[in-house]
């Protein structure tokens, strides 16, 4: 097991993306070791794997804890003379969209890759959630230069309030082609492949290779045949899961992932030959569904920091100079400062659905300070050097909450955003099956339009969709538990994803694993 990040530096790194709005003048600029955790992580990261069941849909095991879901799309594909059964309902509502699906098993495949080691009994649990979706992914892209991206219309579906064992819109099959370009949700999908290739090879070594070798096809198909998704399906896939970013960062962010599935020196080449004009420079520090950027060159920086690549690799450096930006950019004070905080601590970035950023952050301190503390290095940050030691200093010193601890309870307003962790949490999520009576309470049909009364109702939802994590507060730390403010009420599967290596990180930290 490679070694871990001190302590000393996990405190910095939650420290690290807070608000300094809260601290008292006069506070000591010194931060002793924590001695207990503040959160039960464990269980969180216990519940925020229960969540990818909830999601579930297909033909569901009889180890399914969340019990109050059934079998659900189980023609899916069928339009289409192809097997579309499974993968995940990305949020609240009941269509399978293959590039959110994509990106959030890549991240839950990184989170098991970086984290795994540490997660003990929840190790199973998080490989049959990553299982889940690369079944789904293989049976999507089982023809060549072809990849099925989405399962129902989106829109006739969101004219419905119905549980999706009831579903009865449209399961039109949405797919790209050599006519019909995605480079984006293609090139995802490869990265989702590869990287979960990774988690399988000791256990499954067969469904590994059964991964790497569909990711090297699809990368292939991806790269040869460019075009934007949200031009060629912009009525089906908009404005739902539109790419405003461009190919350009899937493109990279495939190739690494490829890079360190396959160690084939093309892709590293690929890297070096087309960084620039995949916007390997670009200064954007948002990492989600959409942009892959900063990801792609944390990825990357893994790279440049092997022995065995110190020479040559100019252009490969430069993605370790870009991922000390991103932390400079998230550090108050720094020539590169500009993220956004709430009063209460919260990194902001939108109202639709933040704590997606939230998560995916966190991952990816927790993740650069494992590849920085192995490979003894440092943050430049504009000339100044940040070290863990400097973290600790009186600029941070004033900053109060963590990412993690604010979205379990560490808050203004005393919530978790988590559903069923801590003892007050959002209540009214925007979530169809969850706000719904379940089948085993009332077995018969809810029409499609029946369940609108209850979307618009003020009472708790009657199933407990266990571990998800909300879009959280507006700029103001303010949640009014909602269930038709899909903005900050509704779940999806991409905010739980990074959550989970960031939770066992934390939970193995402070001994809980």
């Amino acid at each position: 097991m490679a070694s871990f990040p001190s302590l000393l530096l996990l405190l910095s790194l939650t420290l690290l993306l807070s608000s300094h709005c809260n601290a008292k003048p006069g506070t000591s600029s010194h931060h002793r070791h924590p001695r207990s955790a503040s959160h039960n992580y464990r269980d969180a990261l216990t519940k925020s794997l229960i969540f990818f069941e909830g999601q579930r849909s297909g033909k569901l095991p009889p180890t399914q804890r969340i019990t109050w879901r059934k079998d659900s799309g189980l023609s899916d594909g069928a339009a289409m003379h192809v097997d579309l059964v499974g993968g995940y309902y990305d949020a609240g509502d009941n269509v399978k969209f293959g590039f959110p699906m994509a990106f959030t098993t890549t991240m839950l495949s990184w989170s098991v890759i970086e984290f795994g080691g540490l997660m003990k009994g929840e190790l199973q649990h998080a490989k049959e959630a990553i299982k889940w979706a690369t079944d789904y992914l293989l049976k999507a892209t089982v023809h060549p230069d072809t990849i099925y991206v989405q399962v129902g219309d989106a829109g006739k579906d969101h004219a419905c309030w119905e549980r999706p064992e009831d579903m009865d819109t449209p399961r039109s099959v949405i797919k790209i082609d050599k006519n019909t370009p995605g480079t984006e949700v293609a090139a995802e999908t490869a990265a989702a492949l590869a990287a979960a290739s990774l988690v399988f090879r000791r256990s499954d070594p067969n469904y590994s290779k059964v991964l790497a070798r569909r990711a090297i096809r699809v990368f292939e198909f991806a790269d040869k045949h460019r075009g934007a998704y949200s031009n060629g399906l912009r009525r089906y896939v908009c404005p739902y899961y539109c790419d405003f970013s461009g190919f350009q960062d899937e493109l990279l962010w495939g190739a690494a992932w490829l890079h360190r599935a396959t160690r084939n020196p093309t892709y590293l080449s690929y890297i070096k030959a087309n960084g620039q004009t995949l916007g390997a420079d670009e200064t954007d520090n948002t990492f989600g569904w959409d942009n892959k950027h900063v990801g792609a060159r944390i990825l990357i920086s893994k790279v440049v920091f092997k022995a065995y690549l110190v020479q040559n690799v100019q252009p490969l450096h430069d993605y370790k100079s870009h991922a000390d930006n991103f932390i400079c950019s998230l550090l108050p004070g720094t020539p590169y400062s500009s993220a956004q905080y709430t009063r209460g601590g919260l990194l902001f970035k939108m109202n639709d659905s933040n704590m997606q950023y939230v998560t995916s952050t966190s991952f990816l301190l927790v993740t650069y300070a494992k590849y920085l503390t192995t490979s003894h290095r440092v943050v430049n940050c504009g000339g100044a050097t940040i070290t863990p030691k400097r973290l600790q200093s009186k600029d941070v010193a004033i900053f109060k909450f963590g990412q993690v601890d604010y979205l379990l309870g560490d808050n203004p307003m005393k919530m978790s955003f988590m559903v069923g962790y801590g003892s007050r949490y959002p209540l009214r999520i925007h979530h169809r099956g969850s706000s719904l009576p379940s089948v085993n309470v009332h077995p018969s049909k809810i029409q499609c339009s029946s369940g609108f009364s209850v979307m618009s109702s003020q009472s708790p939802n009657p199933n407990i969709l266990t571990g998800a994590v909300v879009g959280g507060p507006d700029q103001n730390d303010r949640f009014p538990d909602q269930r038709d403010d899909y903005e900050q009420s509704e779940p999806a599967t991409y905010i739980n994803a990074p959550l989970v290596g960031a939770l066992a990180y934390l939970a193995h930290s402070f001994g809980q694993l």
